[in-house]
């Protein structure tokens, strides 16, 4: 029964530190909005190192940058990361940027890959149409066209309006049983993620 309480004081303690991170996490993001990155700096640096992702991926917008801070790639890459291990979206959708052309970082396909699927995953459709494009390339080896065909499909059915054109490309590179197939991946995946919606949030 103690162990029992200290858990619910734990999860009830976690609760109100995640309210009150909310509430300054979005004075930060007010400050970056109008380019007032100083503010933004001082919001977001005790919330992040406190555990907040929000506030850790905006710390990586700022670093990243150069916002109001000097451009330094391994902080970018720094709280880039603890907000992606955090399941943070768009952390995982920017990391994939930044490996996939080499910016602080070897350039690494495979990388880029693994954080564009945990995002695209999560409904964020420029991940799902940078996998796309990704698997398109037939230089690559990573190459798949029917894969190519599924996110950029995805992309397009979320109302990303960058995705119906690729996709239409896409489509011609494939046979009419390519296309059927590939279409039968994008209705499962769909069936899985039942109440899926473009993520929106980019920070």
């Amino acid at each position: 029964m103690i162990a029992f309480s200290r858990v619910c004081l734990a999860v009830v303690a976690l609760f109100f530190a995640t309210v009150a991170w909310s509430g300054d996490y979005q004075s930060g993001r007010a400050a970056y909005d109008i380019g007032d990155y100083s503010k933004a700096l001082a919001v977001w640096q005790p919330l992040a190192e406190a555990g907040d992702a929000g506030s850790q991926f905006g710390l990586g917008l700022l670093y990243g940058n150069g916002f109001g801070v000097d451009m330094i790639d391994e902080q970018a890459l720094r709280w880039y990361g603890l907000a992606a291990q955090q399941g943070h979206a768009a952390a995982q959708y920017n990391l994939g940027v930044i490996h996939l052309n080499g910016w602080g970082v070897p350039m690494n396909e495979i990388v880029a890959e693994k954080m564009f699927l945990m995002a695209a995953e999560q409904g964020t459709t420029e991940a799902q149409i940078s996998l796309g494009l990704i698997y398109a390339a037939d230089y690559s080896p990573l190459y798949n066209k029917e894969e190519a065909y599924k996110w950029l499909s995805i992309a397009d059915r979320l109302g990303d309006l960058n995705a119906g054109p690729k996709r239409e490309d896409q489509a011609a590179r494939l046979s009419v049983d390519e296309v059927i197939e590939a279409d039968g991946m994008v209705s499962i995946w769909f069936e899985s993620y039942g109440g899926m919606v473009a993520s929106d949030d980019e920070y």
